[in-house]
């Protein structure tokens, strides 16, 4: 932890910083690992008796059994759904009615562009290898971690080779596809279910891929996520709330990961329950009217600075977490709260919960803080629910994908005058040079800011043409198609893309936490449970 801190101090380079920063999470995990291995007996559940109760009583058990099942699909049966929706009844009861959450029921699939301008056709995605013989796939990073601590535990291996392997698995998580692939071949991994080759890895995106309609001129997929829902029905409910910020929005539903090797009963599947809430609000006014509700709750948390500074999590005030910038702004701390207040109240031990704040390196690439309620399982801290401040990325993409205004107005206390800088278009001049492409050139004219356009008027004074490209084409605008206009306006209202505070809830997941924390073997009479 010091050394990330001098090295950030110092401005060492980034490359330097990753490294420390893997070293000091690769620490973390053997800390984690150590102290699950001293929690005093009767604080370990029997993992393998407790899953065997849970199925054989039909809490649960894997899909298509007798089919030969598939890995990570699961059918809950009558005891299992009556749990299920116990915790989703009390979850709607918390957070619908009580917060007065407006909640919407969106397809689960989803067209091909929407996903594209989101990022997750793009970026939500792992690397895989393959049998070569029987084709079973694994996931190269779980695979070479595995790989590698068992090369480290053999007594043959070297100190020298130990370090080596040390500082790989230390930059785990930074290694791209051809240098995975160089590791794979330096230490030999096989298959460790054949002991078969196993080919290069590759990017496997983990969304479930498929054609809408019948002439297959329509991809899609089914839903990562249930957020995507609502961000595209935002208008709408913006207007149901008469125009006002801020409001929430909430969905309950499956979604889908097509996880490359699920495993952990219902902590890794590829078919899940979500409860999500989207809460909309003003970026300049993040303060929630009702956070002195839950200001005295003292939380078990574990900020990104404690992590990085090789500091154990500590119980805090939410009220002074908020106030000493440990978390961001009050509306993330009440939801903080609320998400506590919850968990306890459906069977989460509040001794086995803590709240873990995201470092840089494992944020999502739509959010700018999160914080994840984590459970204390026998698989070690799991995450169950998620807290992420996603600013106004979701609504900023759709918006620029569109061309659809995704803004709320702010009602001034007084007007304000403002300059304004746009491009006006010479639209016969523009028609005539590009023709059927006019027209996109004219959109990409109107989005343009003052900063860009003022670099753009300049180039026309010196130059007298620019050029601009948009949809994977380049035109050339010269002084008698588009000129600069300025001139100052007087405004009522203002437009604000709203910010968006997402707590997501994996019910799945929260269901096993409450399996393992309220499991029972009764003293001296094993066979009851």
């Amino acid at each position: 932890g010091e050394l990330v801190r001098k090295l950030k101090e110092e401005k060492a380079p980034q490359v330097d910083i990753d490294r420390a920063v893997a070293e000091l999470k690769a620490r973390k995990r053997v800390l984690e690992a150590k102290e699950l291995a001293l929690q005093p007996k009767d604080d370990i559940v029997d993992r393998v008796k407790m899953e065997d109760t849970l199925k054989r009583r039909f809490f649960y058990d894997q899909a298509f059994s007798i089919y030969g099942g598939v890995s990570g699909l699961y059918d809950f049966g009558p005891v299992g759904c009556a749990l299920k929706n116990n915790i989703i009844q009390a979850w709607r009861h918390h957070f619908i009615q009580e917060e007065q959450i407006l909640e919407i029921d969106c397809t689960m699939l989803t067209p091909e562009p929407v996903l594209k301008t989101s990022g997750h056709v793009d970026k939500f995605a792992d690397f895989m290898v393959k049998d070569v013989k029987n084709g079973e796939c694994f996931r190269a990073d779980h695979l070479l971690k595995a790989h590698l601590q068992k090369l480290m535990s053999d007594k043959k291996c070297t100190a020298e080779k130990k370090a080596e392997m040390e500082n790989v698995l230390t930059q785990l998580d930074n290694y791209g596809q051809q240098e995975l692939a160089d590791l794979f071949v330096n230490y030999n991994v096989k298959s460790p279910v054949t002991g078969n080759d196993l080919s290069p890895p590759v990017s496997f995106n983990l969304m479930f891929k498929t054609s809408i309609g019948p002439g297959g001129n329509m991809p899609g997929y089914l839903r990562p996520e249930t957020a995507q829902g609502i961000f595209l029905n935002f208008k709408r409910l913006l207007e149901f709330n008469q125009g006002k910020l801020p409001f929430a929005a909430a969905q309950i539903g499956n979604s889908f990961r097509n996880e490359i090797s699920p495993r952990s009963g219902l902590i890794r599947v590829r078919e899940f329950t979500m409860a999500e809430i989207e809460h909309f609000v003003d970026p300049s006014e993040k303060n929630h009217p009702k956070f002195q509700n839950v200001a005295d709750l003292n939380i078990l948390l574990y900020s990104a600075k404690a992590q990085v500074s090789g500091q154990s999590a500590h119980v805090m005030r939410l009220g002074d977490a908020v106030q000493q910038g440990v978390i961001n702004n009050s509306v993330l701390g009440y939801f903080i709260g609320r998400i506590y207040l919850f968990l306890t109240k459906v069977g989460v031990s509040p001794e086995k919960l803590r709240f873990r704040q995201h470092m840089e390196n494992e944020m999502a690439h739509y959010a700018c803080d999160c914080w994840d309620a984590e459970s204390k399982t026998s698989y070690g801290w799991i995450e169950i629910v998620g807290c992420a401040d996603r600013s106004c990325y979701d609504l900023s993409c759709h918006a620029r994908a569109t061309k659809v205004p995704l803004i709320a107005e702010k009602h001034l206390k007084e007007p304000i005058t403002v300059n304004i800088v746009q491009f006006e278009a010479n639209k016969g001049a523009i028609g005539k040079a590009y023709k059927k492409d006019a027209k996109v050139v004219m959109e990409y004219l109107s989005m343009c800011d003052e900063c860009y356009i003022s670099e753009m008027e300049q180039l026309l004074n010196e130059k007298g043409e620019f050029t601009v490209e948009t949809e994977g084409k380049t035109f050339l605008l010269t002084k008698d198609m588009v000129t600069v206009k300025r001139f100052q306006k007087t405004l009522h209202v203002e437009e604000i893309i709203p910010n968006v505070i997402e707590p997501s809830f994996g019910i799945g997941r929260i269901m096993y936490t409450v399996f393992e924390h309220t499991f029972r073997i009764r003293e001296g009479d094993e066979q009851r449970t």
